[in-house]
């Protein structure tokens, strides 16, 4: 499997870990739970440097939002009272979407966001969450919103540079909030035919106060769904409005066919599992319809 590999890093400090991958270019590699360089098998890559020794397996309260560690893995995330606790245990609830136990107890969330897989089932979510991310070069630390951060499918900012953290901002304060995660694969720890996360916040007068949609596997990015938060945006919650939010969200998407499923069909579940979303969110809110 790892016949190509010659040689393996296990740098002490991130300082170590960048002057690492300047040496490698190329050819070089960084690994924590290594789950997706498993599974993709580039035999172009000659170099692996392991950052499961830098210190960045965290999850840390900072407000009503956190910072999490680029190497904390999914199944570190599901047990975390911290992320349990934040936005209705929303991204808890994805974390325990990707793959199997011994899966998630490897993988990490620096790996599923570097990974840069369209259907990664924590960026929907952190992208509804208003996320930013961490990226340290040589030279400096930056931060940027994770919708900055992809460029293409399986493509990043990151250039000789590594993903430190993930910062979820503070949360909008007030009550008859909701946050809903849904997912549509073959199996329940299957890679996502699509994904969406949605959060919104209904007022005394029934009437959308915020919303926050995004979706993955529907685009080559994972996307914020613009337009159909727009059009939630102080309307009565209503079937009517659902049923033009869904019509929105197939409209915002870019879907493609593969061999597990057609452009067609994740276009069409796009609307269904948004509306899904949407609609546990408002009961959550207390606005059942």
């Amino acid at each position: 499997m790892f016949d190509h590999v010659e040689q393996f890093y296990q740098p002490a400090s991130i300082r170590e870990a960048l002057l690492l991958l300047r040496k490698v270019g190329k050819h070089g590699r960084i690994v924590a739970g290594a789950t997706d360089i498993v599974t993709q098998a580039d035999r172009s890559t000659r170099f692996l440097v392991d950052i499961t020794r830098l210190g960045l397996d965290y999850v840390r309260g900072n407000g009503r939002g956190c910072v999490i560690g680029a190497a904390t893995t999914m199944a570190a995330l599901e047990r975390s009272p911290i992320i349990r606790s934040l936005a209705g245990g929303i991204l808890a609830k994805a974390a325990s979407t990707c793959g199997s136990i011994q899966n998630r107890n490897m993988a990490t969330v620096g790996g599923n966001l570097a990974n840069a897989s369209p259907a990664a089932d924590t960026a929907a979510v952190l992208l509804a969450l208003d996320a930013q991310v961490v990226v340290v070069n040589s030279r400096r630390q930056r931060k940027m919103a994770l919708t900055e951060f992809y460029t293409a499918p399986h493509k990043t900012v990151l250039k000789g540079e590594l993903l430190k953290e993930v910062v979820i901002p503070a949360l909008p304060g007030g009550g008859r909030q909701g946050w809903s995660f849904q997912k549509l694969g073959r199996t329940a720890t299957d890679i996502s035919l699509v994904n969406v996360a949605a959060g919104l916040q209904i007022d005394p007068r029934g009437r959308v106060k915020w919303a926050s949609l995004a979706l993955g596997a529907v685009g080559p990015t994972p996307l914020r769904a613009r337009n159909s938060e727009a059009l939630l945006l102080g309307s009565i919650f209503s079937e009517e409005l659902m049923t033009r939010v869904g019509e929105a969200v197939m409209k915002e998407d870019r879907p493609i066919s593969d061999s597990r499923a057609s452009a067609e069909y994740r276009r069409e579940m796009s609307g269904v599992l948004a509306r899904r979303a949407l609609r546990e969110c408002a009961a959550q809110a207390g606005c059942k319809l």
